[in-house]
């Protein structure tokens, strides 16, 4: 999908469609005003006689309107200019595009970036609306016999009302492009039922993505026999009764200008249907575990982000994958097993498995000498508890790297909220047998997850993302979600300000 940027008089842009948003109180923004000037003040007379209700989300199609290039003109409500926040702004986006998906249009302009939403830049809101855009175009059909047409639209110019945004509005159309890929990427890994997206899978697209990049991206997969070699028992124990194989994925990025530059380093927790192993889930919505390699899922799909961006800066991602089924061989509850960091973990529970293959994934993560590592999981169920579908659980071991993701989360507009890790809640770990417990009840069961992973991310600054509420929807919309792949590439391009305001003070 293309977005290019568009300045001057917006009556005269012939397009198959002209998309303009429009508040309550019928204060037209200057594209609108500009247009309801050339149309005999055909918008004015809509929202004075009450034929277009601006209420937020609310959309209007003008087949045909005196005096403008375009050949249709699509009305979409704001609500009240006062309350005209991001929510409200980008569910009115939503509206306009979902509603653009079901038409028969190639392209359109959108005038989105006169709104005024308090704070946000017209960078900002041109990243919304080609996030917006790629969100609605989205569809997963590939196993169906009988396909609904295809969205045709695949161009969204931009209306710029000052000249002097237009580089703005680019740049923010860019990052927006390429961040919306890499959330439609995510959503189809997501999506996938697991007899296809099994470990194997995974390791097969990140060398995809290798080869597409024409070697700026490097892949390493470690099969079982290089993960038994290197002592990863932990991330091996979870998927021993499967016949799938388990891998550690590792895609190395260099884009920074020094090359040995410390990377930041993202870690998914990739098991690809999770039955809960001799812990056995319950049958209702167990389908819906294929969902439980999001976290590996958005680390994909932040790796194909960057490689549209491609920011200054250094990147690891690692992938554990396994597939947790029960078997003959399965790890049972009560079994300690070894992690690649030394520590035993005595196993009360299978069912909780993302944190056996993340640790020894974070242990790993050690030798890449990281400013920062942050893993992204479908961890538990309390986090849904506690924050909802709305807000990603984040814990972390440095407050700084907290608010680095809660100030990308706020930017990109998808959200997280900080939740403790104190030092009280490492007692529920405590195991008579083994080092630790992998479970420490049903108290603060988000916590001491994270406590768990904390014991293995002590030698750098770490931070957890609990996104079991986040990554998909259930129901009849049910569907991978995309987060927080806006959020971890926000916290990236930061990284890459950040270097480069160092660089300028030295």
């Amino acid at each position: 999908m293309e977005f290019p940027v568009q300045t001057g008089n917006p009556a005269k842009v012939e397009s198959p469609c002209l998309v303009i948003p429009v508040f309550k109180d019928g204060d037209l923004l200057p594209a609108a005003a500009r247009l309801d000037d050339a149309s005999e003040k055909l918008i004015g007379q809509l929202i004075e006689r009450g034929d277009f209700d601006a209420r937020l989300g609310n959309v209007q199609m003008i087949p045909f309107a005196p005096g403008l290039g375009a050949e249709r003109l699509l009305l979409v409500g704001l609500g009240e200019r006062d309350k005209c926040q991001e929510g409200a702004f980008r569910k009115a986006l939503d509206a306009a595009f979902t509603a653009l998906a079901g038409l028969p249009v190639d392209a359109c302009a959108a005038a989105f970036t006169d709104v005024p939403v308090p704070d946000r830049s017209c960078a900002w809101k041109a990243r919304m609306v080609a996030e917006a855009a790629r969100r609605a175009v989205y569809r997963f059909d590939e196993f169906k016999s009988e396909k609904a047409p295809a969205p045709r639209l695949a161009e969204v110019a931009l209306l710029v009302s000052e000249g002097g945004d237009a580089e703005a509005a680019r740049e923010g159309a860019r990052i927006g492009r390429a961040v919306g890929e890499g959330v439609s990427y995510t959503r189809t890994l997501g999506n996938l039922p697991g007899n296809v997206c099994t470990p194997s899978y995974l390791a097969e697209q990140a060398e995809a993505l290798g080869r597409a990049s024409g070697g700026v991206l490097e892949v390493e997969i470690l099969d079982e026999e290089a993960l038994e070699a290197l002592g990863a028992h932990s991330l091996l124990s979870v998927g021993r009764g499967s016949e799938q194989p388990s891998q550690l994925i590792v895609m190395k990025y260099q884009g920074a200008d020094n090359p040995d530059e410390a990377p930041h380093v993202l870690v998914g927790k990739g098991i690809t249907f999770d039955t809960g192993g001799i812990s056995l889930k319950p049958g209702e919505a167990m389908d819906e575990m294929k969902f439980d390699m999001c976290g590996a899922a958005s680390v994909f799909g932040t790796v194909k982000a960057v490689l549209g961006i491609r920011p200054k800066v250094n990147l690891v991602a690692i992938v554990a994958a396994a597939e947790n089924m029960p078997d003959g061989r399965a790890t049972k509850p009560g079994d300690i097993i070894r992690t690649l960091k030394g520590l035993s973990v005595e196993v009360l529970n299978t069912d909780a498995e993302g944190r056996l293959v993340l640790c020894d994934a974070l242990t790993y993560a050690e030798r890449f000498e990281p400013a920062s590592v942050v893993d992204i999981a479908t961890l538990t169920g309390a986090c849904i508890i506690a924050l909802g579908h709305h807000a990603t659980g984040l814990l972390s071991n440095d407050d700084d790297l907290a608010l680095d993701l809660l100030d990308a989360g706020e930017a990109a507009w998808d959200r997280a909220w900080h939740l403790p890790l104190w030092d009280e809640y490492q007692e529920q770990l405590d195991s008579n047998f083994a080092d630790l417990a992998n479970i420490g009840g049903k108290p603060a069961g988000t916590i001491t997850a994270a406590c768990f992973l904390s014991r293995f991310a002590d030698q750098f600054p770490w931070a957890h993302l609990d996104i079991a509420g986040t990554a998909w929807s259930s129901g009849k919309e049910k569907g991978a979600s995309g987060r927080p792949v806006g959020l971890l590439t926000q916290y990236l391009l930061d990284r890459e300000s950040d270097a480069e305001v160092e660089t300028e003070a030295e």
